[in-house]
């Protein structure tokens, strides 16, 4: 039997979704019509003999969360649980504290997958090149491409190009290491447990002697369960032919900020055609014209006249919220140069060099565009009701 974990993070996450994430938790976040964490569930339920899949975070149950949780189970019939960490444990602390839950009916092996990504997720696949390296106590990484310049904001993977053994394995390197980058969805056995174990106790030594001597734990945390994958257990792991890397050719991106989750949708839409017709919209008579992978809410009501008046571009628009006749609301797309075939959506940063850098126009729940107004790669905050234009602001 199978398992599955979704690592969610939690609220101290998500800054860059911000103001969007002030309404509704970033896992939750609509991506390509389906709250984001849905398309990882999907993708686990699709593996055969997968008996539960676990959420791991530090977000408090909410409303919106439960509500998540019952109707998922409902739709795919398979139970899954939110498991609340005390603080934020790290990508390893969290599954290690929590390791009974996970091992709980003894599951061969488990998926873990970062909340944060979009994917094909192609877990079969994985599962067969597992089963077929022969070691059942080996772990398994996705890898995929990227260019050598954006290969340095990820954790970076030398592999042996026939047996796939993972040689070397650096998190965001400060030169040049590889184009093979570490996607955040892996595989692993039960026998991960025993490595991750090895890093607890070592951090407990060094909090105990850095408390004799009075010092802060060398590893910057202040927990011992505080234990990251990436930097303190595949680098150690690499080069002892217990870690290997599968490559994927399918799509695979970040989604750390709301730009990047408008560049996730339109893979994810790309997609439907063959996984899920049933959500892109169709043409219809007296309806609207659809140009393109056009996913519409069954909530929201679209004019057959919707293309002419008002212009919206590269933005997100919240619940709620009124845009006026003529205006026009705009944003500047933040995805991957499309002459590069490896490139990926680079790392945002809201400010450089003292400026907003131009990025996509997100504007918050209840906010009032009048008309005849352009608002140009700008943050609204919810519950505002603008009276001009504006231009690379942050409007509170």
């Amino acid at each position: 039997m199978l398992k599955a974990v979704v690592l969610i993070g939690g609220p101290q996450k998500g800054t860059r979704f911000r103001p969007l994430s002030f309404e509704v938790p970033k896992p939750l976040f609509p991506v390509a019509g389906v709250p984001m964490i849905q398309h990882h569930i999907e993708a686990c339920t699709k593996v055969p003999n997968m008996k539960e899949i676990l959420l791991i975070g530090f977000y408090q149950p909410n409303e919106a969360l439960s509500r998540f949780l019952v109707s998922a189970q409902q739709e795919f019939k398979i139970p899954i649980r939110y498991l609340q960490e005390y603080a934020a444990l790290g990508t390893g602390g969290g599954i290690y504290h929590f390791r009974d839950q996970i091992l709980s009916g003894n599951p061969e092996a488990f998926f873990v997958l970062n909340a944060d990504v979009c994917s094909e997720f192609p877990l079969g696949e994985m599962l067969s090149f597992h089963r077929q390296l022969g070691n059942p106590d080996s772990f398994l990484m996705l890898g995929t491409t990227a260019n050598r310049k954006q290969s340095l904001n990820y954790g970076c993977i030398v592999a042996n190009t026939e047996t796939h053994e993972v040689l070397h394995y650096v998190e965001k390197p400060s030169t040049f290491v590889s184009e093979l980058i570490n996607c955040g969805i892996y595989l692993f056995t039960p026998a991960i447990f025993h490595h991750i174990g090895a890093v607890f106790q070592r951090n407990q030594q060094e909090l105990l002697l850095g408390a004799c001597l009075g010092e802060e734990s060398t590893n910057g945390w202040q927990r011992a369960e505080a234990i990251r994958l990436e930097q303190d257990v595949f680098t150690a792991l690499a080069g002892q032919g217990r870690l290997f890397a599968y490559k994927t050719e399918g799509f695979w991106s970040q989604i750390k900020s709301a730009g990047s989750a408008i560049y996730a949708s339109r893979l994810y839409l790309s997609c439907y055609s063959q996984c899920h017709p049933e959500r892109l919209a169709q043409n219809q008579p007296g309806g609207p014209t659809i140009r393109g992978n056009v996913y519409i809410h069954p909530a929201a009501s679209v004019d057959a006249s919707a293309v002419d008046h008002t212009c919206v571009l590269n933005s997100i628009v919240g619940w709620d919220s009124t845009i006026g006749r003529w205006a026009r609301v705009e944003g500047t797309p933040s995805d991957p140069n499309p002459n590069d075939p490896y490139a990926k959506i680079d790392s945002e940063t809201l400010f450089r060099d003292g400026r907003l850098t131009p990025s996509i126009t997100i504007l918050g729940c209840n906010v009032t565009i009048p008309a005849e107004v352009v608002i140009l790669n700008s943050i609204v905050l919810p519950h505002k009701e603008l009276s001009r234009s504006f231009k690379n602001q942050i409007i509170l």
